[in-house]
């Protein structure tokens, strides 16, 4: 491998691709060993009495999230290798791809050096993990020097976007990774969304507008709703890998046509793990075939992340059940057919062991009449973006469900079986993140090749080429994460710290790339009718919801303290 300044991308022969593979599989092994050192650090920090101390962990959040994104990045490290090494297995580990890899590793491995960003103002450095130079002198290591040096260079982004712009009929930027059966469903999917969503989802935006019922029939058709529901009920059975690629590409159009099989996966999962037998015959094959329309209500002013602190109650009354209180940020909540609800039926409780969830039946409203039951009221929250479905509070004062729509039949499981659908919620998220972080480099790749100045086509100037190509890049880290925690799923393993980091990743990556995206746009990108503006908009949320970025780090951080 060079050692004298030469790039890797001016070398394309085989041997040099082996030699690329073997120097980033070398590079993991001095970073491995700093996370587990900066882990023993951070534990011995947090520790009271041999157990990790909640009231310590909060004191030391810096350090804690900070080694959650620090684990973030060795795992997003170690799926970019394993996809390089398949696809070089495959023989399709071509120039594309070898420029993602080594870029990919020359920039986080010197973020893991010199600072990863958990947001716009907060760096992590080395020191907030107490480490010190010593600890820090692994990452001296010949390949890691090589890397940092030599893997993310101007060169290197430059020819990415030369061959971007030679290979833009393609799908994604350099090979996924996934088998052709999902390659097809993603092709599928992406017919659609240039057909039937690209074409209307501003104007949506624009005009604020419910996605149109036509689409969700044709969605629907299509098999977007039972993706995973198990076939004995109506659905596919298919993999959470290919809910992965349903979800980028229909968020790639918009945010809200690929979050609308968010509601039902929600639900389906829900029903799956905490139903009784004759409530998923009665639920989820209407699910499936999209005639049921869900929504999930659980988020309660004053609460936010805190779910266990919830004052919803739920009290028998006879056979059935009236529940009492108010909801907030209920996404789709007038349009829908059931609510998952989750309310406080054990009295005398102030935690998440007083909770049940309900499948509570519903009449769908309109613009005009969005709550038409009795005992049910609400309004619409105004939102900068994520609009397709919109936001709602909404209120409960004795609103009646059927006894037979406890979930499972118990009291006090609403907050388990709540838990056991955050993985795939996460997932989801993670894929609609990187849907929309596509969208913004579709965007600004056919900006820059379109706008000139000064004589020439902005992809021509080096920092706009470079914006377009670290889009690029992180993208595909985000979205090889995001299949290793959907494998993981569907081998049926506890992901839960996968999935979060998946979804902790991406909601950065679409961040960055919807604002360098508007950045390439210019004073253009700040008028409302250029889409990046929208774009920019639906990035924002993803960093909030299924667990702001803050929760999610502190979630992976108690995973790894143990």
């Amino acid at each position: 491998m060079p050692h004298d300044g030469q790039d890797f991308q001016m070398m394309s022969t085989s041997p040099v691709l082996d030699d690329l593979l073997t120097l980033t599989k070398a590079a993991l092994s001095p970073v491995e060993t700093l996370l587990e050192t900066a882990t023993e650090k951070v534990r011995a920090t947090v520790t009271q009495n041999d157990r990790v101390s909640a009231d310590l962990l909060e004191a030391n959040q810096t350090a804690a999230h900070g080694l959650a994104w620090f684990a973030t990045y060795v795992e997003s490290l170690r799926q970019m290798q394993g996809w390089a090494e398949a696809l070089l297995a495959e023989d399709k580990f071509g120039e594309i791809e070898q420029l993602i890899l080594q870029i990919s590793f020359g920039e986080y491995l010197w973020q893991i050096y010199g600072g990863i960003p958990m947001s716009q103002g907060e760096i992590l450095r080395a020191q907030d993990m107490g480490l010190g130079q010593d600890d820090l002198r692994g990452m001296m290591a010949p390949e890691i020097m090589t890397l940092t040096q030599h893997g993310n260079t101007q060169a290197a982004r430059l020819r990415l976007v030369e061959l971007m712009r030679e290979t833009r009929a393609n799908i994604t930027v350099g090979a996924t990774g996934l088998d052709d059966e999902l390659e097809m469903i993603r092709e599928q999917f992406r017919r659609f969304t240039v057909d039937r969503v690209e074409p209307n989802a501003h104007e949506w935006h624009l005009k604020d507008e419910l996605i149109p019922m036509e689409i969700i029939n044709e969605m629907a058709e299509l098999g977007v709703f039972g993706l995973t529901i198990p076939e004995e009920f109506g659905g596919f059975g298919l993999s959470k890998a290919s809910m992965c690629v349903v979800s980028e590409e229909l968020s790639r159009g918009y945010i809200g046509v690929g979050s609308l099989g968010t509601r039902s996966e929600i639900a389906a999962e829900l029903i799956l793990c905490g139903g009784t037998d004759a409530q998923k015959e009665a639920w989820l094959p209407g699910l499936a075939s999209g005639e049921i329309l869900p929504t999930a209500v659980f988020t309660e002013p004053n609460t936010g992340s805190d779910l266990g602190a919830l004052r919803t109650r739920a009290v028998q009354d006879g056979d059935n059940w009236v529940i009492k209180g108010n909801k907030t940020w209920i996404t789709h909540a007038a349009r829908t057919h059931v609510m998952t609800v989750l309310a406080r039926t054990v009295p005398d409780t102030t935690d998440y062991r007083g909770l049940s969830m309900f499948l509570a039946e519903k009449t769908p409203g309109t613009d005009e009449a969005p709550f038409p039951d009795a005992g049910l009221s609400g309004g619409e929250i105004e939102v900068l973006g994520y609009r397709g479905m919109k936001e709602y509070t909404v209120n409960f004062d004795d609103f009646e469900v059927k006894g037979e729509n406890l979930l499972g039949g118990k009291e006090g499981q609403g907050f388990k079986q709540l838990m056991q659908t955050f993985e795939s919620a996460r997932i989801q998220t993670a894929a609609r993140a990187i849907g929309v972080a596509q969208s913004a480099l579709d965007l600004s790749m056919q900006y820059a090749e379109d706008r000139k100045q000064f004589g020439k086509p902005l992809i021509a100037f080096p920092r706009v080429a470079s914006k377009l190509a670290m889009m690029a890049v992180e993208i595909m880290v985000a979205r090889q994460l995001t299949y290793f925690s959907a494998r993981e799923k569907d081998a049926d393993r506890r992901c839960d710290l996968e999935a979060g980091m998946a979804k902790l990743l991406g909601a950065r990556v679409a961040w960055a790339a919807a604002d360098n995206g508007l950045q390439v746009h210019g004073g253009n990108g700040f008028a409302l009718e250029y889409a990046i503006s929208r774009v920019l908009c639906d990035a924002r949320i993803l960093n909030i919801f299924e667990g702001a970025a803050e929760i999610q780090a502190q979630v992976i951080a108690r995973r790894l303290l143990g």
